[in-house]
């Protein structure tokens, strides 16, 4: 059987690891027995249906574990505040400059796309400087931009399902959000988070504190990964990704892990952040992909 777990990733996961154990301040026995965990789930990967999300979300419980917190503890709680309030003091001057741009829908979409950076799965925390990224986000070209296959699913479309990804991120999801109700009034969008606290993925908490409730219908997806695993969302989720007429999912973790769910409904926009990812879609590491899903038959 091939392994579920690219040989590629082994390394990020182990780095995630002791990225979650460092910033979680363990001891270095209690480091030990997470990254023990993070290869023990590698190694069962090869002969089990266990992919990069599952470990990732066994880490996270382990360092909890570790700490001795409730099970929903976040580990990222501080730097994700961090991340929506300094996402939220660039509004102003990224609104300017959407609403200055010659194609505000292309500069809005370019804008949340490149805010896919603010993610401490495929980067470690301590190597993003947010202010650096924040400041080039229009400067990040796309190699691959599907935009005419959207805007065609978006005309005369009922419903959007918007599968968000990492607190911070969010912020820019609004700005493009916008857009998309200004150029379709009559566009139902409902925005989907994670269940419960992962990594530094958005869920409720960080929809409520940037706002995002307030702009869109905001509902979690029942998702306790850094990423969509469709059998493991909620009835209401799946119910929706059943029938929404377009479904736009931000980065990585959900491009992954709805890949075997594509369709032409379904479109990813992200950054891509490694070599594995770039294979898997065609697309240079650092630029912005807009990729429709498989066309069905």
């Amino acid at each position: 059987m091939r392994p579920s777990v690219p040989p590629d990733c082994y390394s990020c996961v182990i780095n995630q690891a002791r990225s979650a154990a460092r910033f979680a301040e363990l001891n270095e026995e209690q480091t030990s027995r997470v990254i023990t965990i993070a290869r023990a789930e590698l190694e069962k990967s090869k002969t089990a249906p266990i992919i990069v999300q599952h470990i990732v979300r066994r880490v996270a419980d382990a360092v909890i574990q570790e700490l001795g917190e409730s099970p929903d503890f976040d580990i990222y709680a501080e730097v994700k505040e961090k991340s929506n309030t300094l996402s939220l003091s660039y509004v102003e001057k990224f609104q300017k400059m959407i609403d200055a741009s010659d194609s505000p829908f292309d500069t809005g979409m370019q804008i949340a796309a490149a805010g896919n950076i603010i993610d401490f799965g495929a980067k470690d925390h301590d190597s993003i400087n947010l202010n650096k990224e924040l400041q080039s986000l229009d400067k990040t070209p796309f190699d691959r931009y599907d935009i005419e296959a959207f805007k065609n699913g978006l005309n005369g479309a009922s419903t959007l399902l918007y599968i968000c990804d990492n607190s911070g991120e969010i912020v820019f999801d609004m700005l493009f959000i916008k857009e998309i109700q200004r150029e379709y009034p009559s566009l139902q969008i409902v925005a989907a988070v994670r269940e419960k606290p992962i990594i530094n993925d958005a869920t409720l908490e960080d929809a409520r504190e940037v706002g995002l409730d307030r702009l869109v219908t905001t509902i979690s997806s029942g998702s306790v990964y850094p990423g969509t695993i469709l059998p493991e969302t909620s009835e209401e989720f799946q119910e929706l990704f059943a029938s929404a007429d377009v479904m736009l999912a931000k980065g990585q973790g959900n491009f992954e892990t709805l890949l075997p769910w594509s369709n032409k409904r379904l479109f990813f926009l992200l950054r891509i952040k490694c070599e594995y990812m770039a294979a898997l879609s065609g697309v240079k590491q650092d630029n912005l992909v807009l990729m429709q899903g498989f066309k069905d038959d």
